[in-house]
């Protein structure tokens, strides 16, 4: 399927990795010009080599940005020009007990999480207007509805993104920009593989027996979601063909939330 996105510019925070790494390889696949975000030039530049060996024809380029920090965010915003794209992906979370978890903790953690999203879409989206088409997508978690008790700011952080989305969608009525969110269940990202075990030579079929009777009894696919497979749905959510679909929050978290709507 031809999913119209050719000549597109994207640009997609924290993406030298994991979920947004497999949006910036899907967006490029469809010929969308794609910059990406790290917060080092190291990981950058590895990002992008990787990039350009797995999509040969692909247009990618890259940028240095701390999320936390926000002289650096509005540093990045002059360097960008017209973005017809925006995902809002970056994001930090870390295991701690609520009574453990410092005001600085918080902070931090809505800077990076809630914060990146507000600022970038604040500056894109009137451009986005002017012209009559844009997207931009929060990506969100399944931590939004179901709030994780081993980190309840991250879950607070995600679920702010989905008042902000649709907040955002309510301004753009009777345009062609859309704001909507994606809400990832438990996905392989090199994070998940860290936090469970895997990287300490856990088998993933160990980890996700274990993960999935204790952690997510809910999961409906009994499985960790490939991050492509979260990139294919937001790939579809910014191209033109998602033209009616503005406001919502659309689930790729394998059937964990156990509600109809």
């Amino acid at each position: 399927m031809d999913l119209k996105l050719k000549n597109k510019k994207a640009f997609i925070s924290g993406s030298t990795k994991g979920i947004g790494y497999a949006i910036a390889k899907r967006l490029g696949e469809e010929g969308a010009t794609v910059t990406i975000n790290g917060r080092s030039e190291d990981s950058v530049n590895k990002a992008l080599k990787s990039l350009k060996k797995e999509v040969s024809n692909g247009k990618f380029y890259g940028e240095i940005c701390d999320f936390s920090n926000a002289l650096a965010v509005g540093e990045l915003i002059e360097k960008l020009e017209k973005i017809d794209i925006l995902v809002n992906n970056v994001g930090i979370f870390k295991n701690i007990d609520f009574e453990e978890i410092k005001d600085e903790d918080w902070q931090q953690i809505y800077d990076v999480n809630v914060m990146s999203g507000v600022r970038l879409s604040r500056a894109f989206l009137p451009e986005m207007k002017k012209n009559d088409w844009g997207r931009i997508v929060f990506i969100s978690s399944e931590s939004a509805v179901n709030i994780p008790v081993e980190m309840i700011h991250y879950g607070m952080s995600k679920t702010a993104q989905l008042a902000i989305s649709r907040g955002i969608a309510e301004t753009t009525k009777g345009t062609g920009v859309t704001v909507n969110s994606v809400l990832p269940g438990p996905t392989l990202s090199d994070g998940v593989k860290n936090m469970t075990g895997m990287d300490e030579g856990k088998s993933r079929k160990e980890v996700e027996k274990q993960f999935f009777n204790t952690e997510r009894p809910t999961s409906i696919i009994q499985r960790f979601a490939d991050p492509d497979e979260v990139a294919n749905m937001v790939a579809y959510v910014v191209s033109p063909l998602a033209s009616a679909t503005n406001g919502a929050a659309l689930r790729v978290d394998g059937g964990v939330i156990k509600t109809i709507y």
